[in-house]
């Protein structure tokens, strides 16, 4: 009895010690986690409302703008199509892939805003023949009169996270892919309080069933507490602090709140430094498509991606990707979220994921190099890194690929001992809008360092020349191309008392040639003579006023003594191709903000072309387009470039150390310079250099013909020793171009000519 009455005290003891024990958790709990939950309470009321992410900035080449009739052909189209991640396939049906039949492609285009606001995804059929889109239709057959194909992502500015994300609303986000997560990753998340015990048992019998782990424990809300607040650390005290967050989240916040943070936080890739954030960004990344058009095998694999993106990155580990892929069908079969038909057919599709794996961070770092140069003015460069902004710009893909593939094959079959460091730098706009269509800044198309087509200030040599005449035949009633000018050793006093007198470059003087005869090949002695008369202050005053650079207005300025980069040049040149506009150039169409407003528009303001300023600059492009087929640039013939009637005009600076090309065709405007960073000489002539990477890339191009057109032009024959008219069948009679009213009125026959007309020795007979 005493024994049983001991025991019964000694038990009523460690009650009161378990109660005591237990009232002190409680109060601890209460003294502690009470006062921690309202904390975080208000944290999530302030944080999770406001909750704003960090959106990057991204850049997009131009949009394809088709035309019938337009030049095209098939590896341009390639070209412009792989920049913007689109995939070849047997149909061409879904939104970012083509196919190829023949002279026939089917493709489908992705929705795009520009600044016409959104365009819609389209069916289209292109037929090329010869050169050209001969063809566009939708997918009836209907003809179309234009259509645009979406722009490639050329460059992707992130903020100080380095997150790659494109935010949805939860209305853009596929019913399919949201029943699916759910089905998952939290099947009880429109019942659940923020944490599931259901679901945790559920889990851990699915789990134990299936001898692997199939499903979580946490809930969806769980989940993206640990991607916003806390960190991964495998501790008693992280989970209770993500059930706290969790209960507070769901107190304060709907369902579809939390579901549409989810799924633009939730981690899915890392590309490098930038991890991938949310279903939208990862659409992109893995598939090259918006989320709107994913298949149902290919949300399987995002969402079974979940538990584990590096563990299942489908590119590393397709084995294992596809396997969970497999998982996550079987599992929305299980629930009903897809019949057992759907599922069959949807493990027999490979994973699908783009083989170009990569964020674009910077295709073309020079031409981006531009576009801040040129944003400069208007935003600040932490402004635009991770605003979520689109920054719209001209870049043509297909063009900058060209001008890359070129350069890159010329100067190795440039390389030589002494030129094995040979550099390059490439410019090409449109001539009718100043659009630059690519820009080349490095041997290596990927180098972010020195950008030799903004920065290289190199001597221009002749390149300057066709300013000097321009100047000259905007003076109709004293200079005309049939102008005679004495190609002799001009002799030019120079002010620190010394003479200057030129030579040509073959050590030559031709004596008594025409205007357009000199400027053709390059005659140094004829155009320094010419420029005395015009004036050499006028030509610093127009470089000037062209390019922004002002030289100094020495003599020697007329032979190209000054220096000037690439991009500089070309905007010289821009005047001449655009028929006589001073067109600035420009790498920027437009800033639009994160809903795809227009911020800020850069729209062209060329100023019209005076009819004096489009005349002469129409003559001079007639005599650079003879300069291509008999002068300085006829090694253009060789290259098969007859048929675009190219105008261009060859450069090289003293000693050789500058080899340089600037020309132009219907299509585009393109200036190139080659030579070493150390200023040593290269051996290389314009039409050896430069103009080689010029030719190649205008090759690889489809291009327009250049045609300058009659108005207010009128061709008359003129005799070969004076300028006067003369029998188009008098031997070495010219037919050259001359502002209408302003050809001569003298008359000199050709004898011989006239015996043959009298005795009909001229009509071809037998």
């Amino acid at each position: 009895m005493a024994k049983r009455s001991a025991e019964q005290t000694g038990n009523r003891m460690w009650v009161k010690v378990l109660r005591a024990m237990a009232w002190s958790v409680s109060g601890l709990s209460l003294g502690f986690l009470g006062p921690y939950a309202w904390v975080v309470d208000h944290r999530v009321t302030e944080d999770f409302a406001a909750l704003q992410w960090q959106v990057p900035t991204r850049v997009m080449a131009r949009p394809l703008q088709l035309q019938p009739g337009m030049p095209l052909n098939l590896t341009m189209l390639r070209a412009e199509l792989q920049a913007a991640a689109y995939r070849e396939d047997a149909e061409g049906a879904d939104p970012g892939r083509f196919v190829v039949h023949g002279t026939e492609v089917r493709l489908t285009t992705r929705a795009f805003v520009d600044l016409e606001g959104p365009q819609p995804s389209r069916h289209l059929r292109l037929t090329l023949e010869g050169e050209r889109l001969t063809a566009l239709q939708d997918a009836g057959g209907r003809a179309l009169p234009e259509a645009s194909i979406d722009p490639a992502r050329i460059a992707t500015l992130y903020g100080e996270l380095q997150e790659e994300r494109r935010l949805l609303a939860l209305d853009e986000v596929p019913e399919l892919l949201l029943v699916s997560l759910q089905a998952v990753e939290d099947r009880d998340f429109k019942r659940h309080i923020g944490i599931d015990f259901g679901g945790i048992v559920r889990a851990a019998w699915t789990n134990l069933r299936h001898g692997e782990v199939r499903q979580g424990g946490s809930t969806l809300t769980q989940q993206l507490v640990r991607n916003l607040y806390l960190t991964r650390e495998q501790t008693l005290w992280r989970k209770v602090r993500e059930v706290i967050h969790a209960l507070a989240i769901e107190r304060r916040f709907s369902k579809a709140q939390i579901l549409q943070a989810y799924v633009n936080q939730v981690f899915l890739g890392q590309d490098g430094a930038q991890a991938v954030h949310g279903f939208g960004a990862a659409a992109e990344f893995w598939f090259g498509r918006d989320v709107e058009h994913l298949k149902p095998q290919e949300i399987a694999l995002l969402v079974g991606m979940i538990r584990g993106p590096s563990w299942y990155d489908p590119r590393r580990q397709p084995e294992r990707a596809m396997q969970r892929r497999n998982s996550v069908l079987d599992t929305l079969a299980e629930t009903g979220v897809l019949s057992l038909e759907q599922v069959a057919l949807a493990k027999t599709r490979p994973l699908g994921v783009r083989v170009d794996a990569g964020v674009r961070r910077n295709r073309a770092p020079a031409f981006l190099g531009l576009v801040r140069t040129q944003l400069a003015k208007d935003y600040r460069a932490e402004d635009l890194r991770g605003a979520g902004l689109t920054v719209l710009t001209t870049l043509s893909p297909s063009a900058q690929s060209a001008a890359e593939t070129a350069a890159t094959a010329q100067l190795q079959a440039l390389a030589k001992p002494g030129r094995a460091a040979l550099q390059v730098a490439v410019v090409m706009s449109d001539p009718q809008t100043g659009e630059v269509q690519a820009l080349l800044g490095d041997r290596d198309p990927a180098a972010q360092g020195f950008n030799r087509a903004l920065d290289a200030q190199r001597p221009v040599g002749s390149l300057l020349k066709p300013l000097v005449y321009l100047l000259a035949l905007a003076q109709p009633s004293r200079w005309s191309l049939a102008s005679m000018v004495e190609d002799s050793p001009p002799d030019v006093s120079l002010p620190n008392g010394k003479r200057w007198n030129p030579d040509n470059s073959d050590g030559r003087s031709h004596g008594l040639v025409t205007l357009q005869d000199a400027l053709v090949h390059s005659y140094n002695q004829a155009t320094v003579r010419i420029g005395l008369e015009v004036g050499v202050d006028r030509l610093s005053r127009l470089i000037e006023a062209l390019s922004g650079v002002a030289p100094a207005p020495h003599p020697s300025l007329l032979l190209g003594a000054v220096d000037m980069s690439p991009y500089q040049v070309a905007q010289l040149y821009q005047f001449l191709a655009s028929g006589g506009q001073i067109q600035p150039l420009r790498a920027v169409r437009a800033v639009l903000d994160a809903q795809s407003q227009p911020l800020q528009r850069y729209d062209a303001r060329a100023a019209p072309a005076e009819s004096g300023d489009a005349l002469a600059a129409r003559l001079v492009s007639l005599a650079l387009q003879e300069a291509t087929r008999s002068g300085t640039a006829r090694g253009l013939q060789a290259e098969g470039l007859a048929s675009i009637n190219p105008a261009g005009k060859t450069g090289t600076s003293n000693d050789g150390r500058d080899s340089w090309f600037a020309g132009y065709s219907g299509s585009y405007l393109g200036v190139v310079w080659v030579g070493n960073d150390d200023n040593a000489a290269t051996g290389l002539y314009g039409a050896s250099g430069a103009m080689r990477v010029w030719a190649k890339t205008f090759s690889a191009l489809p291009n327009a013909p250049l045609q300058l057109g009659d108005e207010g032009v009128e061709w008359v024959w003129l005799h070969p020793q004076r300028e006067a008219r003369t029998d188009p069948a008098c031997p070495g009679a010219r037919r050259m171009a001359f502002v209408a009213g302003y050809a001569p009125e003298a008359y000199d026959g050709c004898p011989l000519a006239r015996l043959r007309d009298w005795f009909g020795g001229d009509d071809g007979g037998d």
